[in-house]
């Protein structure tokens, strides 16, 4: 059917007859002409963009990655054009070329991500080439993780809430992302909390090669939602750019009247393959690509603009000229711009803490029998006041963290909750990874927020949130310094308290080899003080491991250091001087140590114990000191034997400190076994200070 012509001075073009028509142009009816013209010049230079990237892949010259975005066009432009450059929080995903283009990425920009170039404002070339982003004006730097992002946008949604804001967070992502987990807890906690967060859905359909109807029972994915409350559910076209911007504009009026989150599913066509490493033709007939073809948006965008006059042929032309033009020059730009250093590869791994190394403050410090001793438990909890007082921009949230009177299991949080309030120190739902996703995303909204968060209630439970742990490990770095958030993760960990299967593990084997964390355990009162004050003030994530065993151990407590006491990271300290024997210890194993060494003393073998403290820096230099001194080390710890820290301590002195040796390095830990509920069960698993004192006895015969 015809459509009615509009007038060339229109300010919008005039209603006309409703035509259902899946191949025909678009209805921009109640847009301005100059609107729609721009929005033309948009979908039309990003699917160029797109063919640039392709043309890089053949001529093997970059955009080694490539996701086309040809299909998503309307919903695309939408998402763009809603986002409020430098006010809004914007989480493309990999298909996001013309998103980010609508949002203010430029085609050189564009272009210089895809080729990895240093000056790629998204990364550097640190993160693999079309994931665009400009931390600059809030376009966040995502990873490759399907649909973790959205952890991160209900967090930094939950900021805006909390400080009374009036910008919007909005996700975008693809229909198989929903199928994670953590993609329903974000939800879930957004809806909850009635946050300013937008959910968009670009259903197109596939998951690489896997269809819909193979990841979920509803092919309409937001289906799937529609019991969360407060959750207001839009649907549209995502390859109409005009019914898109409704939806979009719908969902951003819902969500800043404070009602709660909305979720935009925009029904899309994936055109080309997932990327190009992937060829649809193994999977999709060649019927369905024909159809998908015929209802391409960007024939359809451009048949508007001439059926209904808003321009000629020659206007199109010449619009299209233009961006031809610009992406020449954009190009030429770009391919001339350099490469990243290779020795650059060692910047942004961490940033400064607070306390460098070589801080002196330690030593005007002596523990003071005379004086009240804290246990390690209240020691943590005076420190988390004392810092919640000094910044009233750090928020602590867990699991029963904050349930009355009760400060978590351990009661480690108790009478924060009633000092400090619920804004700041709140409940969270047993969802280990939301916990640690959203404290991500909540440290966008201002650099001067610290979150701590207990990251689960026993280090058992932490599995869950590592996918959130190695994203924080990498912001530093993959956004080449542009962000870090600045987290506190406590965990309680280890055992010796017949915790069984699920309440003991000891997990720092497997954080420590994640460059980009610092992780801390701290074995007396004095100590957790310090190191605590330390991550509560550095920039950075610092996993802050608490032996639960020795919570209210009175060989652990101390008296309360003055205010300035801070422990740098990576400094060990010698806890017995010795002569002829080092052990190298941390956490509970400090005390198996020290209990050992007074042991053999009596028969007349001297022992060095060296308390690690933390473990990501270590203490390489006071390590490879002792062992000069004693020609003898044991590395003892709690943990399994196999994998364990321990490994990593021995490698280094074998390496660094061979030729100071007189006997082999011993490693000591528990058994590599699942560690039993039943007391006698548990004796026989854990290390214990008998093993340490036979180890040395040994070590000295040898």
């Amino acid at each position: 059917m015809p459509k009615p012509k509009a007038s060339r001075n229109a300010r919008t073009v005039a209603r006309p007859t409703p035509v259902a028509d899946p191949y025909g142009p678009f209805d921009p009816t109640g847009f301005d002409r100059e609107t729609v013209l721009k929005w033309y010049k948009l979908v039309h230079l990003g699917r160029r963009l797109d063919e640039r990237a392709q043309y890089y892949l053949r001529i093997g010259k970059g955009w080694s990655y490539h996701a086309p975005f040809a299909g998503h066009d309307g919903i695309q432009l939408a998402i763009g054009v809603t986002f409020r450059p430098g006010k809004d929080f914007l989480f493309p995903y990999y298909r996001d070329l013309l998103t980010c283009l609508a949002a203010g990425v430029t085609p050189e920009e564009i272009i210089l991500n895809g080729l990895s170039k240093d000056t790629d404002v998204a990364s550097g070339g640190r993160h693999m080439s079309n994931h665009f982003a400009k931390p600059a004006i809030r376009i966040q730097n995502v990873s490759s993780t399907t649909g973790n992002h959205a952890q991160h946008a209900v967090g930094v949604a939950r900021a805006i809430k909390k400080y009374g804001g009036d910008e919007i967070a909005i996700y975008s992502g693809g229909d198989s992302a929903c199928s994670e987990g953590f993609f329903y807890e974000a939800v879930n906690g957004a809806s909850r909390e009635q946050l300013p967060v937008i959910f968009v859905i670009q259903n197109n359909r596939y998951g690489i090669s896997v269809p819909v109807t193979e990841q979920t029972a509803n092919p309409d994915v937001s289906d799937n939602f529609v019991g969360f409350r407060h959750l207001k559910i839009i649907k549209c076209d995502g390859r109409n750019p005009f019914d898109s911007y409704r939806a979009m504009q719908e969902a951003r009026q819902y969500v800043l009247s404070g009602a709660g989150p909305a979720m935009v599913h925009a029904d899309c066509d994936r055109i080309g393959s997932h990327s190009n490493s992937d060829d649809h033709r193994l999977y999709r007939s060649p019927e369905e690509l024909e159809e998908v073809r015929r209802r391409d948006p960007l024939p359809r965008f451009r048949r508007t603009l001439l059926e209904y006059g808003l321009a000629t042929e020659e206007e199109i032309r010449a619009l299209e000229e233009d961006n031809e033009r610009t992406i020449r020059e954009a190009a030429a730009r770009a391919e001339a711009a350099p490469d990243p250093d290779p020795n650059s590869w060692s910047l942004y791994i961490l940033p400064e803490p607070y306390v460098g190394y070589e801080d002196r403050s330690e030593e005007r410090y002596q523990n003071d029998p005379s004086q009240p001793q804290l246990t390690l438990r209240e020691a943590i909890n005076i420190t988390l006041k004392e810092e919640f007082r000094r910044n009233p921009n750090t928020f602590l949230w867990g699991q029963d963290v904050a349930s009355k009177d009760k400060g978590g299991v351990f009661n480690v949080t108790k009478g924060m909750l009633q000092e400090f309030g619920n804004d700041r120190v709140f409940n969270a739902p047993i969802a280990e990874n939301f916990i640690l996703g959203t404290a991500n995303g909540f440290c966008r909204y201002r650099e001067d927020i610290w979150v701590v968060v207990e990251g689960a209630e026993f280090a058992d439970y932490f599995w869950p949130a590592m996918d959130q742990l190695v994203e924080c490990s990498h912001e530093y770095w993959r956004t080449k310094g542009q962000y870090v958030p600045n987290i506190v993760i406590r965990i309680p960990s280890g055992d010796y308290i017949q915790g069984g299967l699920y309440h003991s593990q000891s997990i720092e084997g497997a954080l420590v080899t994640l460059p980009g964390i610092r992780i801390v355990y701290p074995a007396f009162a004095d100590d957790a003080i310090g190191l605590l004050r330390n991550a509560m003030r550095s920039r950075g994530v610092t996993v802050f491991l608490e032996p639960k065993f020795l919570y209210n151990y009175r060989p652990a407590a101390a008296s309360k250091p003055p205010d300035d006491f801070i422990i740098p990271f990576g400094k060990a300290k010698i806890r017995r001087s010795g002569t002829d024997v080092t052990v190298v210890a941390y956490g509970t194993a400090v005390h198996w140590a020290l209990q050992a060494a007074e042991e053999v003393s009596k028969e007349g073998i001297s022992v060095e114990v060296v308390d690690l403290r933390s473990l990501a820096p270590w203490d390489k230099k006071t390590v490879i000191e002792s062992v000069r001194r004693t020609s003898r080390v044991i590395v003892a710890h709690e943990d399994k034997r196999t994998g364990g820290f321990g490994g990593e301590v021995a490698a280094v002195i074998a390496e660094e400190a061979f030729h100071y040796l007189d006997a082999p390095v011993v490693r000591l830990g528990s058994r590599d076994c699942p560690i039993g509920f039943a007391k006698p069960l548990e004796q026989a698993i854990m290390l214990q200070p008998g093993e340490i004192a036979e180890a040395i006895r040994k070590l000295v015969r040898y």
